[in-house]
């Protein structure tokens, strides 16, 4: 049992007993309405403590018997969200032009398009994405490993931030003005930079070791 539960996604809770699972929602966005009976049906059956909602935009079941994880699975007919592990976890995505008055850029489409792309992708250490489809920020980019920003000329891309721990770091500004190719272009060169550098610490980390002039550098991007 043991060995599975990271692929089971399983997250062993505070009595030690039950775990909370966490299906994979794209961008939290829902447009088969039956996917939430069936998510309300079987916490009903399994007797969960709580449905929560989370803030990677998932629905997390709470409080389940370790037994009732594969038959809790195999009814839900979906796959866990990334949400432990050294992978990319869920990408955060902002309603963006499709739902939101305030959207400059399509957060909604990049969003998901990098979420089929990288979700769950194995990394050494954990890493964050958010997709903010305007200067409001509503996915805190600003605290994600790699943040898109969009603005009235295109994407801002930033990098290196975090918000956990006892040192939260602000990510840093590496790219303005890019078009959805461009942005997603540069967050691949990204990913495969850290994937090649094989540190167990977040990205921003890296940066302040390395200097943020050397990182875009690295990347192929003028220095400031």
């Amino acid at each position: 049992m043991a060995e599975d539960l990271l692929e089971k996604g399983a997250i062993i809770q505070r009595d030690k007993e039950s775990y909370a699972v966490a299906p994979h929602i794209p961008g939290g966005i829902i447009t088969d309405f039956n996917l939430l009976r069936r998510l309300a049906d079987v916490a009903e059956k399994y007797g969960v403590k709580a449905m929560k909602l989370t803030s990677a935009q998932r629905i997390a079941l709470v409080g389940l018997k370790p037994e009732d994880l594969d038959p809790v699975w195999q009814e839900l007919g979906m796959v866990p969200g990334a949400a432990i592990g050294l992978c990319v976890r869920s990408i955060k995505i902002c309603p963006g032009t499709d739902f939101c008055r305030m959207g400059m850029q399509d957060a909604v489409g990049v969003g998901l398009h990098l979420d089929e792309k990288y979700h769950g992708m194995p990394l050494p250490f954990k890493f964050k994405i958010g997709v903010s489809g305007c200067p409001n920020n509503c996915s805190e980019s600003c605290i994600k490993d790699l943040g898109l920003v969009g603005a009235a000329k295109g994407w801002r891309v930033l990098a290196g931030g975090f918000g956990s721990g006892l040192k939260p770091r602000l990510a840093d500004l590496i790219a303005t003005d890019l078009t959805d190719a461009e942005a997603l272009d540069l967050a691949a060169r990204m990913l495969d930079w850290y994937k090649e550098k094989n540190q167990k610490k977040r990205l921003g980390r890296i940066i302040d070791d390395i200097g943020l002039d050397t990182f875009k550098a690295e990347l192929g991007l003028a220095a400031a």
